[in-house]
């Protein structure tokens, strides 16, 4: 990029690090952070902390005072021209008579869309807009994807053996892999807006779907947890349904008396159109775009998995693999159409593959299907 120099460079890479800072905390807001320079250092750094709470761009104009007229801004994110929880931040920008401002994206919030950039230039400040623009994107996926498609950006976790087994044939799962797997998945709920799982898994498996701090005790801010029920089969004495955090429960269902008994437990139950073996997963996910759900984790078992994929709603694949076999009798990953070719194999990319404790967790990016490889 042609007139950024490579202490712009670290100064934006110092940016995208206090903004990560906010990975759990600042839904339903992306996460920004800010680095204030002058004359090749650095006077002042700031991140969104908190939905509600002041921005990135704002704490480090604080932190600045005075020394931030003529200096230059680096922000993660377009700064925003809107009220909403918090006044717009581009006026404090521009009071602030910085110089120039280097931000790494636009701002795909229709309210925003530039609005800020151009509101920066009109009023004599050099801005740069793009350096590291595709760090900045992945980090807050979710975000984006919510603004540009309304849909949330769904990671589809598994935990498997070897040779791709999620459970024994009587559905014992309990535990494949280890307890640095099982602190990993602690860790990507906690910056998830959402934690989505089937009636069947909460039937067979009972589970709590919150999140949970070293010590065993339930987070301060839990995600929404989210149940694909089509026929309200869910316990009113599930354990989903414990406090702290919101439930919410997706039907084909409108009413009856299994809706009133969830209904008491503090469920909030949503109606959408049924489908073939359910409900119609992408009602589902265009209804969480619209409550500002920006990151949906789902923990499910091979129907909900296969449904999710066949319906091109999944956008990564967090798999964790045990170094161990169960054989081709037990239950496996997905349950997909089959094959007849492999031109028709479901296309993935390899994003990250790591060691977590003695398990191996492989990320892959679920690409489109016109990434499926043409026939000879």
């Amino acid at each position: 990029m042609s007139g950024v120099s490579g202490f712009d460079s670290q100064c934006m890479s110092r940016a995208l690090e206090l903004a990560e800072r906010g990975l759990t905390t600042t839904n339903p807001n992306p996460r920004v952070g800010c680095v204030i320079a002058k004359d090749g250092t650095v006077i002042s750094e700031g991140w969104h902390e908190r939905a509600g709470e002041p921005h990135a761009e704002i704490h480090a104009l604080r932190g600045a005072g005075e020394a931030a007229r003529n200096a230059t801004m680096y922000v993660t994110l377009e700064p925003c021209t809107h009220f909403g929880r918090t006044p717009p931040c581009v006026d404090a920008v521009i009071a602030s008579r910085v110089a120039r401002v280097v931000c790494a994206m636009s701002d795909p919030n229709p309210r925003v869309s530039g609005e800020g950039i151009k509101r920066l230039r009109a009023a004599g400040i050099d801005v740069t807009a793009g350096l590291l623009e595709t760090e900045a994107r992945a980090l807050n996926n979710g975000y984006v994807q919510r603004m540009e498609k309304g849909l949330p950006w769904v990671r589809l976790k598994l935990a498997a053996s070897l040779d791709g087994r999620i459970a024994l044939a009587d559905g014992t799962s309990r535990w494949i892999t280890g307890a640095a797997a099982r602190a990993d998945v602690q860790r990507w709920r906690a910056r998830s807006s959402a934690i989505l799982t089937g009636a069947a898994t909460v039937l067979r498996d009972d589970p709590q779907l919150n999140v949970r701090l070293d010590d065993g005790k339930p987070a301060e801010r839990q995600p929404l947890r989210v149940i694909a029920d089509s026929e309200l089969r869910t316990s009113p004495a599930a354990r989903v349904l414990s406090p702290p955090g919101q439930v919410m429960i997706f039907a084909a269902r409108p009413a009856g008396a299994a809706r009133s008994r969830l209904e008491s437990r503090g469920a909030c139950i949503e109606t959408v159109p049924a489908a073939p073996g359910g409900i119609d997963l992408s009602a589902v996910m265009r209804r969480l775009g619209e409550l500002e759900v920006n990151e949906v984790w789902v923990e499910a078992g091979a129907r909900l998995a296969g449904a999710l994929i066949s319906a091109r709603l999944v956008n990564e694949l967090v798999v964790y693999f045990a170094p161990d076999l169960l054989g081709d009798k037990a239950r496996g990953m997905f349950e997909l159409p089959e094959l007849f070719a492999l031109e028709g194999k479901w296309p993935l990319k390899f994003a990250d593959v790591r060691l977590i404790g003695r398990d191996l967790r492989v990320i892959a990016e679920c690409l489109p299907e016109s990434s499926r490889p043409s026939a000879p």
